[in-house]
């Protein structure tokens, strides 16, 4: 029988997988291949909580995969070389993927495309990973949007979503070829400072599914009002999943419309516009590549950022900076390797505007960290926060991390779970405790007793930088 190799990157499911049913449809035996290329991703190779995340996804694919009749093939090395030998050893005439858009990976595959056709071999790639590819929607006069609302506005105009498709129970027996052991590639950190992930997260397919059940019937009822409350799970937490491609974003949008009735039609449409931002960070590192390390406003690149300091930083990462908002954000996310949305936000801000420091250093450390750490969102959270980017919000715009916890956090229930030391102040002090020395120092005495920046005096110098960068304009 025909074989056909699915080459498996960041679409790591079964269902409503393109390059598996492309094999599948043509007649030919899939041979699933995982090639472990991190060399390949240029400034950006993968991060330590992706990495872990990653062994845990591969594990539970090979699972579905033998539990259908399959399995899957790990290879380390460089893609093409790799490509070309399990095409040798499995004799097979045809090579399915579905695409990336990192600007590292693009330029690869497409090489990869243009070499394996020439001898011969077809080749195909699809798209897994997003409702609209980025050059798919087009400004009138033709180039790329810049700006969400009417890049979401000519979304909705050419709105059309795949059908799901579900793989086969049982899927044909693949020849048998040599694979690496999963753990010798060394994806999980030492020491296991991960280990908390895992009560938190199910990596792979099944918890992919597991938590779009959950979001359908629990956050997603009030999800417009509540996605913006860290103390509660008001949001899908779908982001890793989509990340490694375990679900497909419109398997979750077919979801959500067979709802009609059942849920508020606000919060439906709230949640497929986060959908469509995701979309967006694609769409923007696709035409501006250089995005990932520069700002896609060039007048930035003129902006007075402070000198390094790294002892802010290391207190910043280590939710040490006295301002408890923040430190419960950067607690979260090294415990979980997640971090709410809005308290993205607010931490982001701190760095870049009231630290001023380089939004790389930021970008730097949540790719590090975070299980869903995703190049084009990352690059566009970073620079719409510090305002140097698309859609930005304004470099005269400065979060006061206390007035935002103070309406986000309201009872300080987010600020007790991950700063305990601050839980047996009364919730009005929670927000600023350096305001209550004395409070402080008796019920949290190895807390900060102030902040590492003053937040009046840092949101001005941050105002004073930026207008000294438009000065020199």
């Amino acid at each position: 029988m025909k074989t056909a190799v699915v080459w498996l990157r960041r679409d790591l499911r079964l269902d409503d997988q393109p390059a598996l049913r492309a094999a599948l449809e043509a007649g030919q035996v899939p041979v699933p291949l995982y090639i472990h290329a991190p060399h390949e991703e240029g400034a950006w190779a993968p991060g330590a909580a992706s990495d872990a995340w990653l062994q845990r996804s591969l594990q539970a694919l090979g699972e579905d995969l033998r539990a259908r009749g399959s399995g899957l093939v790990l290879r380390r090395g460089d893609s093409a070389q790799v490509l070309a030998e399990v095409i040798a050893e499995c004799g097979a005439e045809a090579v399915y993927w579905t695409r990336k858009y990192e600007p590292a990976t693009q330029p690869r595959d497409a090489r990869i495309k243009r070499t394996l056709r020439e001898q011969g071999i077809a080749c195909e790639s699809f798209n897994g990973a997003l409702l609209f590819e980025p050059w798919e929607l087009a400004t009138q006069q033709g180039g790329p949007y810049k700006v969400f609302t009417p890049y979401w506005r000519s979304a909705l105009a050419q709105w059309r979503v795949a059908a799901p498709w579900q793989a086969p129970a049982q899927l044909p027996a693949p020849p048998k070829l040599g694979s690496d052991a999963l753990a010798s590639w060394g994806l999980q950190p030492s020491p296991r400072w991960d280990s908390g992930f895992w009560s938190h997260w199910q990596p792979g397919e099944v918890g992919a599914h597991e938590m779009l059940a959950a979001f359908v019937e629990g956050a997603l009822q009030g999800y417009r009002e509540q996605r913006d409350l860290p103390d509660r799970i008001g949001t899908s937490q779908l982001s890793p999943h989509l990340h490694f491609g375990e679900i497909a974003p419109w398997r979750i949008v077919h979801a959500l419309q067979s709802l009609e009735g059942a849920a508020p039609a606000t919060d439906r449409d709230a949640y497929v516009r986060q959908l469509g931002w995701r979309d967006f960070a694609y769409h923007l590192l696709h035409h501006f590549p250089r995005t990932a390390d520069h700002n896609l406003d060039a007048r930035f690149d003129r902006f007075p950022w402070a000198a390094s300091d790294e002892e802010a930083v290391r207190a910043w990462q280590q939710g040490r900076t006295g301002i408890p908002i923040v430190d419960a954000g950067m607690r979260e996310l090294w415990a979980t390797g997640y971090m709410h949305n809005r308290v993205r936000m607010i931490v982001a801000s701190l760095l870049c505007k009231h630290l001023r420091q380089h939004w790389r250093v930021g970008a730097r450390w949540f790719w590090d960290t975070l299980v869903d750490a995703d190049l084009a969102n990352n690059t566009l959270g970073w620079q719409w926060v510090a305002g140097t980017g698309a859609d930005a919000a304004p470099y005269f715009r400065v979060f006061n991390s206390v007035a935002q916890a103070r309406r986000f956090d309201v009872q300080g229930r987010y600020i007790a779970r991950w700063v305990p030391e601050l839980a047996r102040l009364p919730v009005a002090q929670r927000f600023a405790p350096w305001e209550h020395p004395e409070a402080l120092k008796t019920h949290a005495p190895d807390y900060p007793p102030q902040p590492i920046v003053d937040l009046v005096q840092g949101r001005v110098d941050a105002l004073a930088a930026y207008a000294r960068m438009r000065a020199t304009a």
